[in-house]
């Protein structure tokens, strides 16, 4: 009779153990999937594109993905919206600017964590052309 219990209570052990993982991993994934802010929070600072004197400045991030930003080139470019968005594993940022000569220029990035650069596309919307741009950040 204690042989068939110590088999019973080492059944319900490892089912528990089981249990107890699976609880974890899921915990671990949902955490994840929900806490987007900390992603965001990296694009925070003064990004220098490479070609030129631009400056896109990201003073914060929101947990929605809102981002208050700023534009310079070298004087201030107004910046009609800012977002962040994770499309999959990557974290991808839309700037559109509406300005005298910018009349919705729009920035298509990705951050590149492995070099901590922004990169993509330009649309300059008055030449209606594209151009790959790619920012660094700059020191603060």
């Amino acid at each position: 009779m204690s042989r068939r219990l110590s088999l019973i209570v080492l059944v319900f052990a490892i089912a528990a153990g089981a249990g107890f993982w699976v609880f974890k991993a899921h915990r671990t994934e949902t955490t994840l999937k929900t806490s987007p802010v900390v992603g965001f929070e990296i694009l925070k600072g003064r990004w220098l594109r490479a070609d030129g004197g631009y400056i896109l400045e990201v003073r914060s991030a929101s947990p929605e993905g809102k981002l208050d930003a700023f534009y310079f080139n070298p004087k201030s470019i107004h910046v009609a919206k800012a977002e962040a968005s994770m499309q999959g594993a990557a974290l991808k940022v839309f700037v559109e600017l509406r300005d005298v000569n910018y009349p919705g220029s729009t920035y298509s990035l990705t951050y590149d964590a492995s070099s901590d650069r922004l990169m993509g596309n330009y649309f300059q919307a008055a030449l209606r052309q594209t151009f790959d741009v790619v920012f660094e950040r700059a020191a603060p």
